[in-house]
């Protein structure tokens, strides 16, 4: 008599067997950080496209676009510490992040409640320093060309006088009064500036005494001392982006300026890397990159990666066992 094949008691015992060694959760590619989904407060600058920013996020108070801030991993977003001067209650604030315009953010587009608000223990209120700031989402983002991270770069990286950079946000677009905020996120490319060069600039016809506008080590100078463009009044918090050896790297916050646009007077910045071991100690899970890492574009949670090899290699012992056990079972019934 032929073979007739296992009878159906068999036969589901054998679905059974099949869904429980191949049920496993399918590999999880981890995304990686300062790459552009597209590739390709600002005064002069341009339009940007759908995707080219995808860590650019808005802070809006009570509905309203209030900062800028740099999604630094699935939860976690880099801002200035000054955007929370009047109020800091989480439950005012969300973040919209995915976004080209602020009237119409698009489907690919998320509006996240804010769980904390963390301000730089040194920030006083007065820019002189510490003029940084995390904050923790309530539920992590599901990643994506329109939503990744940017690069936090560790102490090891220089970004030198002349090196170019990005600026982005949706802040104010005209540098006299009748200003009006942008609908469409602007970005500006802008030279870093030395330390010492822009504290010379900003000395210049300057009636303020020196100490109030003093450029310290923890701060970065970008842009021209022609003035005419620049980062300018609800750019605040939002990214320096720094292209380098394959990625894109946060170099500084938006933070402060004498004016928008003003001749001798440079924006300033949050100098990220000096800030290293605080945003560390609060986000241990992120992973700082540096020019000697072998990978740049290093996932922002190294489980993620370690998660994912085992699946994968979880999944293939599965199913070589699995397809043993039916070979088996099937000679049996001959």
């Amino acid at each position: 008599m032929g073979y007739q094949g296992p009878g159906p008691g068999r036969r589901l015992l054998l679905l059974m067997l099949l869904q429980i060694l191949t049920n496993v959760e399918p590999s999880h590619v981890p995304r990686v950080c300062g790459k552009q989904g597209f590739l390709s407060r600002i005064v002069g600058g341009k339009d940007s496209r759908d995707g080219e920013w995808p860590w650019q996020v808005s802070i809006k108070l009570n509905g309203e676009h209030h900062c800028g801030g740099s999604l630094v991993t699935d939860r976690w977003i880099i801002t200035a510490s000054h955007c929370f001067n009047q109020l800091n209650n989480p439950s005012n604030f969300t973040v919209l992040v995915g976004a080209l315009k602020l009237s119409d953010p698009g489907p690919h587009s998320i509006i996240a409640s804010v769980g904390r608000i963390i301000l730089n223990p040194t920030y006083e209120g007065d820019l002189r320093t510490g003029d940084i700031a995390l904050i923790q989402l309530e539920q992590r983002l599901p990643l994506s060309r329109h939503i990744n991270p940017i690069c936090v770069p560790s102490a090891n990286i220089n970004f030198l006088p002349g090196h170019t950079c990005w600026v982005t946000g949706w802040g104010n677009i005209q540098s006299k009064e009748g200003r009006q905020s942008s609908d469409i996120l602007q970005k500006l490319e802008v030279p870093i500036i030395s330390t010492n060069k822009c504290n010379a600039l900003y000395h210049q016809d300057s009636k303020q005494p020196r100490a109030t506008r003093e450029i310290k080590e923890d701060m970065i100078c970008a842009g021209f001392a022609a003035g005419q463009r620049d980062a300018c009044q609800g750019d605040s918090g939002g990214p320096l982006a720094c292209w380098m050896e394959g990625s894109w790297y946060l170099a500084g916050v938006v933070s402060w300026g004498d004016g928008c646009a003003q001749k001798n007077r440079p924006g300033v910045y949050a100098r990220v890397t000096s800030y290293q071991q605080w945003i560390h100690s609060q986000i241990p899970e992120l992973e700082l990159i540096g020019t000697n890492t072998k990978n740049h574009g290093s996932t922002v949670n190294n489980k993620n990666i370690s998660n994912s090899a085992s699946t994968s290699s979880f999944s293939f012992i599965s199913f070589f066992i699995a397809t043993i056990v039916l070979l088996l079972l099937s000679k049996q019934t001959l």
